[in-house]
């Protein structure tokens, strides 16, 4: 009898999902708020994105329940768009970045009142001024709007962007044709403008800016990085009111002299300043910059200028400085001890591939910033366990360290990160001399999210073992070329890190396919790379398709037991994958076809396949119609029918077409590392 009456109840409440005209009772979905509806539907799609497909064939209320839901859509094809925004009425976002092509038609296909308020078209072409005339009369409320790479966009397309007057993002970045005349109208019709980038627009002059400045009060992020800017509009976009970041990189019409004329009376919002790159700024410019903004928070002079005692003393007048970088900066004696003498404040300091990093000047400028949360060395090769001990002692709150290829750092020294800094989220030893006696140091760094020790060549199991038991947030692991580590290794770090994303194996010539079977656990994971990994075979990979849905990145060059079996499995499981290499590996037409059949992938490298006949890769490149960057070897170029690689480049495919000789050997990781580095000394 309770059999029965459990049967009775179970059909009841299927009975409850679907609503029926002489329904009594209001079933259980439609009886609950929106806002509690949507709440679950986010749980469930930050769990994996594909079960709210799954939920809205559930039932006709679910189904109307996921279409007002959806504020974000991303169709694969251009084609798809008027039939996701009619199922979708409610979606707020429109996403084209996997579409390549996006015609002007399907721009018109926006229904008239539409509710979308951000648009982004950066990866896409085929779109005009009649296009972007139709999405301004559909979206009267539309507030976002990316345009980056437009490189066929000029002043006629600008001008019925001018017609969105609510717009306040908006990126013309790469939009060379534009002209000032364009963007005259922008600045007429968009007064609301809070972000604008006009990065690489180079047929803007002075005037154009001028006029901006004068128009766009509202604005607080500028990008003007590679225009042709000068001293003429430079005051004036100094003085925007409500101006909190500017970018300039690249910008060589900005020097000292420019920088010499600001007036006190320049806005005094200005948080963020970007002029890596300006080689015609000096130490003297700089000097005379500080006084103008002593409100900033971030200033950024990477490959600008030698750093100067002087320089550094000026910068004790921008007191809330907090970030600092000077990446491929000279040095000059002393200039270091005069940035920690005078940036006490700085939480954050950037001194990667600088010249002149001493010992000596290093340790007395980490000795005064004891508050230092982010510190990168990268590549400063002359500092030595000294350096190291100053660090650990000194700026024990440190949540990221890189210090990549400090080669003079001692395994001994590297000990002291571990157990001085116990903070650390993210730390880059990459080609270090870090052993296990250094991991299990490393241990003691719970909070690790991101962990790269590619080229440790004295790593084995044993230190990774540590890694897993300790680090339950890592995320991000990076083992390139550490050719002592094997399958037991891998598993602890799978087994211990459950939320890792992504992992780079490639050249770990002793994993094999239980490596891949452990990492089929870590749900999340969505970028795999095990280039040149020979033990590695199709029955790993299907392991990773199905455990791991989310996979969109995947590096199996020179996996040459991976064959058709694997891509049949990636084509059913992993509907992701955006960006895939399959080069040297034994994959044949049916592979190739089989994964062609995966609607979002845009990103194939196929070099020396040997199973791939003409024929066979035609017919692939004809199905898989959103592809936007094809890499082919060069002797195909001529076997391949010419009107259909038109067709397929109209699409907006890209091919690459690579000549490099046939090599099938993996040379051993200390090989590579000894070639690498007599490469560097000559």
């Amino acid at each position: 009898m309770a059999a029965a009456a459990a049967h009775r109840n179970n059909k009841r409440r299927r009975l409850s999902l679907a609503p029926g005209p002489t329904s009594a009772t209001a079933p259980p979905l439609d009886s609950l708020a929106d806002e509690l509806l949507f709440l679950v539907l986010d749980r469930v799609a930050a769990a994996d994105p594909r079960a709210l497909k799954s939920f809205a064939l559930a039932s006709r209320a679910c189904h109307a329940t996921e279409s007002r839901h959806r504020r974000l859509l991303r169709p694969l094809l251009a084609d798809l768009i008027p039939a996701a925004l009619a199922r979708y009425p409610s979606a707020s976002r429109l996403d084209l970045s996997l579409c390549a092509r996006v015609p002007d038609a399907a721009l018109a296909a926006a229904p008239s009142g539409s509710s979308l308020r951000a648009v982004d078209l950066s990866r896409s072409w085929g779109f005009g001024a009649a296009g972007l005339a139709a999405l301004a009369g559909a979206c009267p409320d539309l507030a976002d709007l990316d345009l980056s790479n437009g490189v066929h966009l000029g002043d006629a397309a600008a001008a019925e962007v001018a017609r969105m007057r609510t717009l306040q993002r908006l990126s013309l970045s790469r939009c060379k044709p534009l002209t000032d005349m364009g963007l005259g109208c922008v600045a007429v019709g968009c007064p609301d403008l809070r972000e604008l980038s006009l990065k690489w627009c180079l047929g803007l002059t002075d005037l154009g800016l001028h006029l901006l400045a004068l128009k766009c009060k509202k604005l607080t992020s500028l990008d003007l990085s590679y225009t042709m800017i000068t001293k003429e509009s430079f005051l004036a976009i100094m003085k925007l009111p409500n101006l909190q970041v500017l970018t300039l990189v690249g910008c060589i019409g900005i020097d000292d002299d420019a920088l010499g004329s600001l007036e006190k009376e320049c806005s005094k919002s200005l948080q963020v300043l970007d002029m890596s790159h300006c080689q015609n700024i000096t130490d003297v410019g700089v000097s005379s910059i500080v006084k103008s903004i002593p409100n900033l928070l971030e200033l950024d002079l990477s490959y600008c200028c030698p750093v100067t005692p002087s320089m550094g003393r000026s910068l004790q007048k921008i007191t809330k400085l907090r970030m600092l970088k000077l990446e491929g900066c000279k040095f000059m004696a002393d200039g270091l001890k005069a940035i920690g003498s005078s940036c006490v404040s700085i939480r954050e300091l950037s001194l990667s591939k600088c010249s002149g990093v001493t010992d000596t000047e290093l340790s007395f400028a980490v000795s005064k910033l004891k508050n230092l949360l982010k510190l990168d060395i990268t590549c400063c090769r002359n500092i030595t366990d000294v350096s190291v001990a100053a660090i650990t002692s000194s700026c024990t709150s440190l949540i990221s360290l890189r210090m990549e290829s400090c080669s003079h750092v001692s395994s001994g020294a590297l000990q002291l990160i571990g157990k001085n800094c116990s903070h650390l989220e993210e730390l880059d030893l990459t080609d270090s001399d870090l052993d296990d006696e250094g991991l299990k140091a490393l241990a003691g760094c719970s909070n690790l999210l991101s962990l790269k020790i590619g080229i440790c060549l004295r790593i084995s199991d044993e230190g990774l073992m540590h890694i897993g038991k300790s680090c339950p947030k890592l995320g991000d692991i990076d083992l390139y070329r550490c050719g002592g580590i094997s399958d037991d290794g891998v598993i602890q770090i799978a087994q211990g890190s459950p939320m890792l994303e992504s992992i780079n194996l490639s050249y770990c010539t002793e994993i094999t396919d239980r490596s891949l079977m452990s990492l089929s656990k870590c749900t999340k994971l969505n970028t795999l790379e095990i280039r040149g990994c020979p033990r590695v075979s199709s029955a790993g990979l299907s392991e990773i398709a199905m455990g791991c849905r989310l996979l969109s990145k995947l590096d199996i060059k020179k996996c040459f037991e991976i064959n058709d079996v694997g891509m049949l499995y990636l084509s059913q499981f992993s509907h992701s994958l955006r960006q895939i290499n399959l080069s040297y590996c034994s994959v044949t037409d049916i592979g190739l076809l089989s994964l062609s059949s995966i609607c979002g992938l845009q990103n194939m490298t196929i070099v020396h396949l040997a199973g791939i006949t003409p024929n066979g890769l035609t017919a692939a490149l004809m199905v898989c119609g959103g592809l936007t960057k094809v890499k082919l070897h060069e002797a195909f170029k001529s076997m391949m029918p010419p009107h259909m690689l038109k067709n397929v480049e109209a699409r907006g495919c890209i091919f690459q077409w690579i000549n490099k000789p046939f090599k099938v050997e993996v040379e051993p990781c200390d090989v590579w590392k000894q070639q690498s580095q007599d490469v560097l000394v000559r």
